[in-house]
């Protein structure tokens, strides 16, 4: 049985920062009332004209992890690639991934699980690389938000939390047991999907229904979140994945030398580090920054963290997200 093990990380944003002040400008809100309910003072938003997608952005995050990883584009036998936001209603983002980085003929798996895509993105390519399938895979999250939010008064409870951005991890094949992913976790709860979603265009509510109805007042194409009812099921299902995934490697909470969160809302973060006492060197949140990247949150914090020398070999390092589906889970990891 083989482990699989992160060898190279990379992540990419846009140049243009949007401050909350700048918000201000276009809706009804201001630099406290933003930063109070969400910590963020910044995101990245792509520039109209830009050549950025969530393909291009996933292919310049993946230059970086797999050169950081010491291989070609031609070692890499497998895409994973997580995102809400792909550049075409389909095919998936996997298959621009694959042309873009001029790559063999070789598989694309796209992964529509939101917040928590990244977290099953790794999962999946963990399972390839533990049954001998594949040696190296290029795991992706990348979002272009910006294009579909509702950047008026009447969305800012949505609009003002979401950025855009992409990370890539390469996973790589080891037969040190000791080392690399120890254990995934994956959990849903369809019951909740209409409290975080976009409800249109689908084939309920298909594009030329929505034309021929010309209402500038619909607005199930833009996101809707009920904001109260995910941050008390956020705090809840963050504690029990990242519990359940110390319980089943026999560790505890002094274990962890790093949590990486899904970059979510930093009131989320803050409420998970407390109850589980961890000092500021042991969570790395970087939501401040570039708001809240969905699938690419995670693995852009990650490299930010590993980048600045937070993380090293021997650690243990636990990844967590929670997100619309509702879906969560956790992956463990001993750098």
């Amino acid at each position: 049985m083989y482990n699989s093990k992160i060898t190279g990380l990379g992540y990419y944003v846009p140049d243009n920062i949007v401050t909350n002040e700048d918000l201000s400008k276009l809706m009804d809100t201001n630099d406290a009332w933003i930063e109070e309910r969400t910590g963020i003072k910044e995101r990245r938003w792509i520039k109209e004209g830009s050549e950025d997608t969530s393909a291009v952005m996933g292919a310049k995050a993946s230059r970086i992890a797999i050169e950081r990883a010491g291989l070609t584009k031609d070692d890499i036998d497998f895409i994973v690639f997580a995102t809400l936001s792909p550049d075409y209603y389909f095919p998936g983002g996997g298959v621009q991934l694959q042309d873009m980085l001029d790559m063999r003929t070789i598989g694309a798996l796209d992964v529509r699980n939101q917040c928590s895509g990244f977290i099953y993105a790794m999962s999946v390519a963990d399972q390839f690389i533990k049954t001998g399938m594949y040696k190296n895979i290029l795991v992706v999250g990348a979002e272009y938000h910006s294009g579909g939010l509702d950047k008026t008064t009447r969305g800012r409870g949505v609009s003002v939390i979401f950025g855009d951005g992409a990370g890539a991890a390469v996973l790589s094949r080891t037969e040190d047991n000791t080392k690399g992913i120890l254990s995934t976790h994956l959990h849903s709860e369809g019951k909740h999907a209409e409290e975080l979603t976009v409800l249109a265009p689908s084939i309920k509510h298909w594009v030329p229904a929505i034309i021929a109805a010309n209402d500038k007042n619909d607005e199930s194409y833009f996101p809707y979140m009920n904001g109260t009812f995910v941050f008390k099921h956020a705090v809840v299902r963050f504690s029990e994945t990242i519990m359940e995934g110390l319980k089943s490697n026999n560790l505890d909470v002094a274990d962890i030398n790093m949590l990486i969160p899904h970059q979510a809302n930093l009131r989320i973060s803050q409420f998970v580090q407390r109850k589980f006492k961890l000092t500021d060197d042991q969570i790395y949140n970087n939501i401040m920054k570039y708001g809240n990247t969905t699938a690419a949150s995670i693995i852009i914090a990650l490299t930010e963290a590993w980048e600045k020398g937070k993380i090293n070999e021997g650690d243990l390092v636990i990844l967590a997200a929670f997100g619309s589906g509702f879906t969560w889970g956790s992956v463990i990891i001993r750098w």
